[in-house]
């Protein structure tokens, strides 16, 4: 079999930073009544084109109701080492899970990049009959095939949520990918550290506890995830896991390093039932075994209970609610979401046991409610929540929804739509708001927006094999 020979498939992280920039990104925007469609929104992100910052593609789904979430690619960098790839793969589609259908709808980029066509739709029913589960949030182009991370069992029942591996081609669900799940039961996002044949995953929460909002009684009673998972990629067999304290609530986003040899990542923590903080965590393997240490905490901030929801006028405080991470690919920089108090901060990661803050950006927030500088006199609902950069470090894309029913709970007068451009220098670090970019309200036509997938890859959406 000769090897993939698509472009956008780098052999290093290095060879990624210096490919061509992004010019479009793709943007997941859903309808939280469920009435109209949701859909997969174009944004022109090329700063010398005429259209830069408006919508230019437009493709709604056949069906309402789906609440997309997260999507990714078919395949990607991956495939230039490890088996399960035919001749001919390229990265060509995308991936959408619908979190509150089950269904998968598959959309083809090739032919006309500014509207991608659906190619095929992948039913809740073949999920749930092929790998038993559903709620599908996650997924990641990787070895044998897509790994898609799933919140509960078939057909919405709450658990084990785990791993359904798919055909990188036909998008055909092959079966679960674990042989043996061991004490895992909760489960949230998945990566790994290839050359190490070892598999990540973290915990958030089963359907029931998290589809109508957040329950204070299971955060207070700390039902939610607080755990780290460690797995044998190639047996799908579970190894160990990492208690990070029950008071560690909702461990999220993985970011490995993503040097193929290293052995350390990223993860974030909404929040703390001890303070209200947020937190970062880094694994590391520690001689044979894993371990994680807390290297960033985040303090709640106090506020006037007039300017809060009511599930936080008891505490006076807004929560940072860390819900998104995201590591540059030169491992350089860490950029963490605060959906609550409306940070994007910039963490300094050159030595990974010690990030160092060195900028920070507000947008929205709870309390604040900071304006963008295209719209000075507009205060912000939402904050920055989905997070994405750019391959080569130097830009920084947001949108402002978490999930539709918590939403509704942290921004009860509405959260809206937008989308906003950072813009750094990846080797001193520093953030500036793009005043030119800023696709908002009636852009998105009525829906909430949720995860960006850059063309040609972005930070968060390829695994390297080599170094060099």
């Amino acid at each position: 079999m000769s090897a993939p020979t698509d472009p956008t498939f780098y052999r290093s992280p290095d060879e990624a930073i210096a490919a061509p920039q992004e010019t479009l990104a793709y943007v997941v925007a859903f309808d939280r009544s469920g009435e109209t469609p949701d859909a997969l929104a174009v944004v022109d992100v090329d700063r010398s084109s005429a259209s830069y910052g408006e919508v230019v593609g437009w493709t709604e789904l056949p069906s309402r109701g789906d609440e997309l979430h997260h999507f990714g690619w078919n395949a990607c960098s991956s495939a230039l080492l490890h088996e399960g790839h035919s001749d001919g793969l390229e990265r060509r589609f995308l991936l959408l899970p619908g979190l509150r259908s089950s269904s998968i709808h598959v959309f083809d980029t090739k032919p006309d990049p500014n509207a991608p066509r659906l190619y095929k739709t992948i039913e809740a029913k073949e999920l749930a009959d092929k790998a038993g589960y559903s709620r599908p949030h996650t997924l990641h182009c990787g070895p044998d095939g897509v790994f898609l991370t799933c919140l509960g069992g078939a057909n919405g029942q709450d658990g084990p949520g785990g791993i359904a591996l798919l055909d990188h081609t036909t998008f055909d669900v092959i079966g679960p990918w674990e042989s043996d799940r061991d004490s895992q039961y909760l489960a949230y996002d998945a990566w790994w550290h290839l050359n190490r044949n070892t598999l990540i995953s973290s915990e958030w929460g089963t359907p029931s506890m998290i589809e109508n909002g957040v329950d204070p009684e299971l955060l207070l009673g700390q039902k939610y995830g607080h755990k780290l998972h460690f797995w044998d990629l190639a047996r799908g067999a579970h190894l160990q896991e990492v208690d990070l304290g029950a008071h560690h609530q909702m461990v999220l986003e993985l970011r490995p390093s993503h040097d193929p040899e290293a052995t350390w990542g990223f993860v974030g923590v909404v929040i703390s039932t001890e303070d209200l903080s947020a937190s970062v965590w880094r694994w590391h393997l520690d001689g044979d075994r894993w371990a994680a240490d807390e290297v960033i905490t985040i303090p709640a901030e106090p506020a006037d209970p007039t300017d809060l929801p009511p599930a936080l006028r008891p505490f006076s405080a807004v929560p940072p609610l860390v819900s998104d991470i995201d590591l540059a690919v030169d491992d350089q920089m860490l950029y963490v979401s605060c959906y609550g108090t409306g940070d994007l901060k910039q963490y300094d990661v050159s030595d990974p046991a010690n990030p160092r803050e060195v900028s920070s950006v507000r947008l929205g927030g709870i309390a604040s409610r900071a304006a963008h500088p295209a719209a000075p006199e507009q205060r912000l609902a939402g904050g920055p929540q989905m997070v994405e950069i750019s391959r080569d470090g130097r830009r920084i894309y947001l949108t402002n929804s978490l999930y539709g029913a918590w939403d509704d709970q942290f921004y009860p007068d509405g959260v809206g739509a937008w989308m906003a451009r950072i813009d750094t220098d990846p080797s001193t670090g520093g953030l500036t708001i793009d005043p030119g970019f800023f696709p908002h309200g009636d852009d998105f036509r009525g829906r909430r927006v949720h995860q960006v997938r850059l063309a040609g890859g972005d930070a968060s959406s390829d695994s390297y094999c080599y170094r060099r």
